[in-house]
């Protein structure tokens, strides 16, 4: 997901969010190691910043909505160089990403991932039904998050199967399957050429006692 294209189920959501809350930034980010990266931004020009400047990275701490009036007021974020310099950070209001059990939402590593937070240049409170509606979007952006990787986890699925359909023609002697050339193959062979399929041979009880009459069960 990360260093991915802009898509517009996400800048959807960023915009929804800064107009419910009436302000110019909204930011749909996501943490990594060293740095938060704006899956979706509206109001701010730079994609990413250095991970210890990430009023984010405080919001994944906890499952609730973190509201900050004030940034200049909080012994956390007073002297954060988003608040002292571009793009002067006052009120901040950020939920994080949670998954339908209501946790974090966690990378494989299992570090939290990120936030759907609203911005503005001047001090500021939201109401409660401001505050609802972001914890509603956020939920939106992590059903999305969850349809990309289920959609992925299906693509690769069907990358890897090839699946046979159709009526098989089969020797009713032999068994052997006629291919789409017209010739007749064993059946392994047969499978082995149209799926990822391997094969172990044995026998079945019947056809031992038929080849090995003498050898004990």
């Amino acid at each position: 997901m990360l260093d991915t294209a802009p898509e517009r189920a996400y800048d959807d959501v960023t915009r929804i969010a800064a107009s419910i809350c009436a302000v110019p930034i909204a930011i749909v980010s996501l943490i990594d190691t060293d740095r938060q990266w704006f899956k979706s931004r509206l109001g701010l020009a730079v994609a990413e910043t250095h991970r210890d400047q990430a009023f984010c990275a405080h919001t994944i701490l906890k499952p609730e909505l973190l509201e900050v009036e004030d940034a200049t007021l909080d012994v956390r974020f007073a002297d954060n160089p988003l608040v002292l310099g571009d793009p002067g950070i006052r009120f901040y209001a950020g939920a994080p990403l949670l998954t339908p059990a209501g946790a974090p939402l966690l990378t494989p590593a299992g570090h939290a991932l990120g936030s759907l937070c609203v911005i503005d240049r001047e001090p500021r409170k939201l109401s409660a039904e401001q505050k609802a509606s972001l914890e509603s979007l956020a939920r939106l952006v992590m059903n999305n998050l969850e349809l990309r990787r289920t959609a992925a986890e299906l693509a690769a699925a069907a990358a890897n199967i090839k699946t046979l359909s159709g009526m098989l023609p089969i020797c009713c002697a032999c068994k052997q399957i006629r291919n789409d050339q017209g010739y007749w193959q064993q059946v392994e062979t047969y499978i082995a050429k149209h799926t990822d399929a391997t094969f172990t041979h044995s026998y079945c009880p019947k056809c031992a006692k038929i080849y090995f009459p003498d050898v004990e069960d």
